[in-house]
């Protein structure tokens, strides 16, 4: 099927319970070998225990994406599980500083570009070799005309940015300038390493709704009166389809472009919004 990820090593850095958790799963699911990766690593061991528990492959291994050691430390840690890797999946992320630019301090915006950018840079770095081995580098030319039936083998590297980057609402400019610039790196990996049979794509998603959202909403009833729904129906009510993304809408998006029926799709950015912005 050229959808499964059947056989294929699928390394999720930055898995959380929400969206980390049911790519795992998902992933796992379609027969890959899931390696979940956090800097809270007892976080991971429910991950794991769920993928197990469901038939599948899981691997746990803690990793601060801000540190090269530590990211070297998770290739090493993959290098003795398998030599290839199919996909890489970078989606660390921290709470922005959600303040106006004239009072947020240049020390948070670079945390967030350190982070979010510089450390999916690292990421992707490290696991070039392995991302290019699960490419079957060398098995073929990768610039000779695939056969009719096929195309030539390619490993996927997705990160994840944010609908973010469609606008400038106020107090969200240090979380778009990382954002932004991620998809800027997605653009160039994408360049540097085609020839090596890796694609680089980023996709943005909007709202997702899982319980972190859920939380906020509650939040939000609380403090301005109403009820969850009524937050709900008030912020999904300029967006095309009035609701909001699920966190399994966003994942599938996310397997396609790992799986090989997104073979010729390199240096993208896919918006995953219910039609909240038009790109």
């Amino acid at each position: 099927m050229p959808g499964s990820l059947e056989n294929k090593t699928i390394v999720i850095v930055g898995a959380g319970p929400g969206f980390g958790r049911t790519l795992a799963l998902r992933a796992a699911d379609q027969g890959a070998t899931v390696v979940v990766a956090a800097r809270t690593a007892s976080r991971l061991d429910g991950i794991v225990d769920e993928v197990r528990a469901a038939g599948g492959t899981a691997i746990a291994a803690a990793v601060d994406a801000t540190e090269p050691d530590s990211v070297r430390a998770l290739r090493e840690t993959v290098a003795q599980h398998t030599d290839a890797v199919h996909g890489l999946v970078y989606s660390a992320f921290a709470v922005p500083s959600m303040k106006p630019l004239a009072q947020t301090d240049h020390d948070q915006i670079s945390r967030g570009i350190d982070l979010s950018v510089l450390g999916a840079l690292r990421t992707t770095q490290e696991f070039t070799p392995l991302l290019e081995a699960g490419a079957g580098a060398g098995e073929a030319d990768a610039t000779a005309a695939p056969a009719s039936s096929s195309a030539p083998a390619s490993s996927s590297v997705v990160m994840m940015a944010s609908a973010v980057i469609h606008h400038s609402r106020e107090r969200y400019a240090g979380y778009k300038i990382a954002k932004t610039a991620l998809v800027a790196l997605g653009h160039s990996l994408a360049t540097e390493l085609g020839p090596r049979g890796i694609r680089v794509n980023t996709v943005a998603p909007g709202y997702i709704y899982g319980e972190t959202l859920k939380g906020c909403f509650e939040h939000l009833a609380g403090k301005y009166g109403g009820t969850v729904e009524d937050v709900y129906a008030h912020t999904a009510e300029k967006i095309d389809l009035r609701r909001l993304p699920s966190e399994r809408e966003i994942v599938d998006p996310v397997l396609f472009l790992l799986s090989d029926a997104a073979s010729a799709v390199t240096g993208q950015t896919l918006t995953v919004d219910c039609g909240e912005f038009h790109t």
